[in-house]
């Protein structure tokens, strides 16, 4: 499909700039089919409307989120419609609970890292209690 109105549109590259993603990005999206086959002039040049903008901003929001790709293409309802209120926030309280396990997993990593410092001087020497620390069996 052409558009006829150039106005109307951005050429890939001023859609990555507009949104802050690099072209890649807008690629790999279109491969993957989250976001669809853009509109074309005559001479070929993709053009992207509105609506493209809309969803690729969506996407970008939900990844920076965390959103796996297969949840945000659950999230647009891209395989079974669009989805009802009640099933995106079990999908977003699955994903939250999700976020907590790994914060929790990450205080518990910086515990222990802060334990291990603890011994070690930062001596200019060869012997260092962190790398001790690391080698021992626990």
């Amino acid at each position: 499909m052409a558009i006829t109105s150039p106005r109307a549109a951005l050429k890939r590259a001023e859609l990555a700039g507009r949104l802050g993603c690099n072209l890649e990005t807008i690629r790999y999206y279109e491969r993957i089919e989250l976001l669809p086959e853009p509109a074309r002039t005559a001479s070929g040049h993709r053009l992207y409307s509105n609506e493209d903008q809309v969803r690729l901003r969506f996407i970008l929001r939900a990844r920076s989120l965390g959103f796996s790709v297969e949840d945000v293409r659950s999230l647009l309802g891209i395989n079974d419609g669009r989805p009802s209120c009640a099933e995106v926030r079990a999908l977003a309280e699955a994903h939250r609970g999700d976020i907590r396990k790994r914060i929790a997993d990450l205080k518990q990593m910086d515990r222990r890292l802060g334990e291990i410092m603890a011994g070690c001087t930062g001596a200019e020497t060869p012997d260092c209690a962190l790398t001790d620390k690391l080698f021992e069996d626990s």
